[in-house]
């Protein structure tokens, strides 16, 4: 992390996309309501590990910068507020329920603490549009919090119940963004296909999607981030095969390939039907690439069940995994299940993360002499519209390129 500029505020992000959204609105609040040589630190907690480090970033942020306030907030914050409270490094605790809004900043530089209650939140806030700092594409959040219960997550405590902005508020958000000079936007949110069930009439993340293609045919690439395939509606499947400006790419929240296991992490879908929906979705988009997340280890996981999950990389056809070691969460059912030990758990996912690469490989080989569309990103790298990775030296972040595949270096593709 750079040290920050002192008349300046730096919001530190960890964690999901929607913080990364939520941390840059919350430092321009901050700045116009007067605060200066701060550092905010949007937690994450979906891991112990990524709490250890929130806790670990701010004590060694203290130490060199002495004189900095130190605010919080983020749902490890949220979740564990007494834990970070207690730190003497900190000067403030900021809620999820309203760190966006202004007055909240407002009243923190006046010396008062806001606190609002995320589990009375109904109301989604819409983050206004901007360009973040150093990311080519642009991250819209529409929907935010959670109403499902899986064993394993605390996620749900720390950002509330589902909530949506509406489809036009989207456009609109969708717009500034394009004005920005973003060529690319991802929707995101903490389950994004629950999107619109507390909207009136209930519309589907579908409905969305073509509303915002149809109303912006300036747009070049719309992308999706994590979907619960079990929730994936008729609309979507049909933006999925005729919208050409719909990325193919779906990162799915699977967990696990065992059925047993899904039952057990209290998942609303089976292994049957994660594959029945890649199937589904691939003959309606051949060009489509999977990624998902994978947990290795849950509780009560035996290695036959191990087994299933690890193929389900290939049952699925998944390329881009994101796997975790499973992590124990107070408040949650499954840290009172029987555990796997440790290194039973870091053995599972480095089997997982070792089928990942070989599938990632195999499809970046498939790739030699295809013609690519590239979106150039910062550090000489771009996307496909397949979410792969290529090398893009000396090229303009934020443009876009094609170039023919000549090979791969590594996990990056290389063009000719």
């Amino acid at each position: 992390m750079n040290a920050p500029a002192r008349e300046k505020v730096e919001v530190v992000s960890f964690g999901c996309r929607l913080n990364l959204v939520e941390s840059e609105a919350m430092r321009r609040a901050a700045e116009r309501a007067g605060h200066s040589d701060t550092i905010v630190f949007n937690t994450c907690a979906v891991t112990a590990e990524s709490v250890r480090q929130a806790r670990q970033a701010i004590r060694r942020v203290s130490r060199e910068r002495p004189g900095a306030k130190i605010v919080v907030s983020g749902c490890a914050a949220e979740i564990e507020r007494a834990r970070f409270a207690d730190m003497p490094e900190v000067a403030a605790i900021v809620g999820n329920a309203a760190k966006t809004e202004a007055e909240t900043w407002r009243a923190l530089k006046r010396g008062e603490t806001p606190v609002a209650d995320i589990a009375e939140a109904r109301i989604a806030r819409p983050v206004t549009a901007a360009r973040i700092e150093g990311h080519t594409r642009a991250f819209l959040a529409i929907q935010n919090g959670c109403d499902h219960r899986c064993t394993f997550c605390v996620i749900p405590y720390g950002r509330g119940p589902s909530r949506s902005i509406p489809a036009e508020t989207a456009i609109a958000q969708a717009r500034r963004l394009i004005e920005l000079g973003h060529k690319e936007i991802v929707l995101t949110g903490v389950d994004l296909t629950s999107w619109g069930g507390d909207l009136h009439d209930a519309p589907k993340l579908g409905l969305l999607v073509r509303a915002l293609l149809k109303a912006l045919p300036e747009l070049w690439r719309l992308r999706l981030s994590s979907l619960d395939c079990i929730e994936a509606d008729e609309d979507l499947m049909i933006a999925l095969a005729e919208e050409e400006r719909l990325m193919p790419h779906l990162h799915l929240s699977l967990q696990a390939g065992d059925d047993v296991i899904l039952k057990r992490m209290k998942r609303r879908h089976s292994r049957r039907d994660a594959i029945e929906f890649c199937d589904r979705v691939r003959k309606l988009r051949p060009d489509i690439v999977f990624g998902a997340d994978l947990i290795a280890g849950f509780p009560t996981e035996t290695d036959p069940m191990a087994e299933n999950t690890l193929r389900l990389v290939e049952d699925c056809g998944l390329t881009h995994l994101h796997v975790f070691p499973y992590s124990p969460r107070e408040m949650t059912p499954a840290a009172r299940m029987p555990q796997v030990a440790r290194d039973v758990r870091v053995a599972r996912a480095k089997a997982l993360r070792e089928a990942g690469e070989r599938a990632l490989t195999r499809h970046l080989d498939a790739q030699v002499g295809r013609r690519v569309e590239v979106l150039a990103e910062r550090g000489g790298v771009g996307r496909t519209a397949d979410f792969t990775l290529v090398a893009t030296p000396d090229v303009e972040p934020g443009a876009m390129i094609e170039g023919v595949v000549a090979g791969r270096d590594g996990m990056k593709l290389r063009l000719r």
